[in-house]
């Protein structure tokens, strides 16, 4: 806290919303630091670049090496500045504080989303007290404007998905398309006529289709697909 701007960009920090489906719910990953919760996020090295500092920083939150990852936007309100939420986890940690700790200025902070599969992910808790999944619609009480970042991301992945196709990022390598399709209704919030739906999907030639999926239960066996690895790179 007091020689962290030592090593840091000064005034700059960043902040990652991690998306995963869990059920039929839209979830964000996040840290809890006292009584509150806060998204993963960190600063960024005088040696490293901004892109290096986001790696590094999911990396460390859920060890995944490679995961989507797209830009959300600048918060940088005049008076975003938090030394009074400092002082506050100070005091309850029993840390030291002092008004000129660098922690105590205005920070900008550049906003990523992260579309991730829960399976694979596994959240680190190092320096925090625990770690949870969140429903957009049930998010706690949160540090700073965390909040805000929060909800604009789940605006912009509603934006998105109309124009890219990175939805797939959140299921597991291979699904239906019911299941591509009940995704992108639980993301916009309505619903989407499936017919339609599958032929604009298979219309992409992203999907590689495999053999049926053999289910236990009586009815209908979709084919399962996967994204064919020269789409899944670009």
């Amino acid at each position: 806290m007091e020689r962290g701007g030592e090593h840091h960009l000064a005034n700059l920090s960043v902040d990652l919303v991690i998306i995963g489906l869990q059920g039929t719910k839209l979830k964000c990953l996040l840290l809890k630091m006292g009584d509150k919760w806060l998204l993963p996020g960190g600063h960024i090295g005088i040696d490293e670049s901004v892109d290096e500092a986001v790696q590094r920083t999911l990396k460390d939150r859920t060890g995944l090496e490679q995961p989507h990852m797209k830009f959300l936007s600048v918060f940088g309100a005049k008076d975003r500045q938090f030394s009074n939420e400092v002082k506050e986890f100070a005091a309850k940690a029993g840390l030291d504080w002092s008004s000129d700790y660098w922690l105590n200025k205005r920070f900008v902070t550049l906003a990523y989303y992260s579309l991730v599969n829960i399976e694979n992910t596994f959240p680190s808790v190092t320096h925090f007290e625990d770690f949870a999944w969140f429903d957009f619609d049930e998010l706690p009480d949160m540090w700073m404007d965390h909040k805000t970042i929060v909800l604009a991301s789940r605006n912009s992945l509603k934006n998105d998905i109309r124009q890219e196709h990175i939805s797939f990022n959140l299921l597991p390598h291979q699904f239906t398309m019911p299941e591509l399709h009940q995704l992108h209704e639980i993301i916009l919030e309505e619903k989407l006529d499936r017919s339609r739906f599958q032929k604009k999907m298979l219309a992409t030639g992203m999907f590689k289709r495999l053999p049926k999926r053999q289910n236990e239960s009586p009815g209908r066996n979709p084919y399962q697909y996967s994204v064919k690895e020269d789409r899944f790179r670009e």
